[in-house]
């Protein structure tokens, strides 16, 4: 699918690989509407791409419909990229992991993908067909889901259900001609590792094979609009990593 001209929805897109995704989108011609939390740089990119933007949770129904009203009657590219992490032992100095943090994530990483997905594609199956292609969704999940770390259960587990949800979403919306995939980053430079001292970044960078260094969001963007472009990509769960293979801890 050709980005020109489509309206894209992103999750997540007030930073990061949100942020990147937009930007990318938009210099290709798509018009780009970020749905993020109330308080994130939200508007702030919407002016920086010429796009819209709702603050909203990506687990509220009604935050979520307004958020596919705003994309409007072209919203043909989906790209889900809001989310959280944690960090834990199942048991700890201080007890078992708490449940309710347990829950925080699966309901934003998991339950908040599936929640925009469901709305979006039934906005896309209601467009004309545009050469066997009406739309297109790109979940995130993480290589946590396939090589999750000590202190990484609730996250791991969050991302594990995006990655067995891709296949069977596919499959679902095979008839509707809507497309969906996922990619799973490694250890990308994002505002959350933004917070960690330099020492700790570079030992994460030198960790990673080649490129020896954290992902540039702009990567995962660019991946996205090759998933975008190419009709032929479907159901697939793409690691995007430099060949890093999660150590325990």
């Amino acid at each position: 699918m050709n980005p020109k001209g489509k309206t894209a929805l992103i999750t997540g897109g007030g930073s990061g690989l949100g942020r990147a995704t937009a930007e990318l989108l938009a210099a290709q011609g798509a018009q780009v509407v970020l749905f993020d939390l109330p308080g994130s740089p939200v508007e702030e990119v919407a002016r920086a791409t010429g796009g819209r933007c709702v603050a909203g949770d990506v687990t509220s129904e009604a935050d979520a419909a307004r958020a596919v009203e705003e994309a409007g009657g072209n919203l043909r590219i989906l790209v889900n990229c809001a989310g959280i992490g944690s960090a834990a032992r199942i048991v700890g100095r201080e007890g078992p992991f708490p449940l309710d943090v347990f829950r925080k994530v699966i309901e934003i990483n998991l339950v908040g993908t599936f929640n925009v997905l469901r709305l979006a594609a039934q906005r896309m199956a209601g467009l004309p067909d545009e050469g066997e292609e009406r739309g297109v969704i790109i979940n995130t999940a993480s290589v946590a889901a396939f090589e999750g770390q000590v202190g990484q259960a609730a996250y791991a587990a969050s991302k594990g259900g995006v990655v067995a949800l891709t296949i069977c979403a596919a499959r679902d919306l095979a008839s509707l001609h809507i497309r969906v995939c996922t990619i799973a980053p490694g250890t990308f430079d994002t505002p959350l590792l933004g917070k960690l001292n330099e020492d700790f970044r570079k030992s994460l960078a030198a960790a990673i094979p080649n490129p020896a260094r954290l992902g540039d969001p702009r990567d995962y963007a660019r991946l996205a609009l090759a998933i975008v472009e190419n009709p032929y990509l479907n159901g697939e769960t793409i690691r995007l990593d430099g060949a890093l293979r999660m150590a325990p801890r």
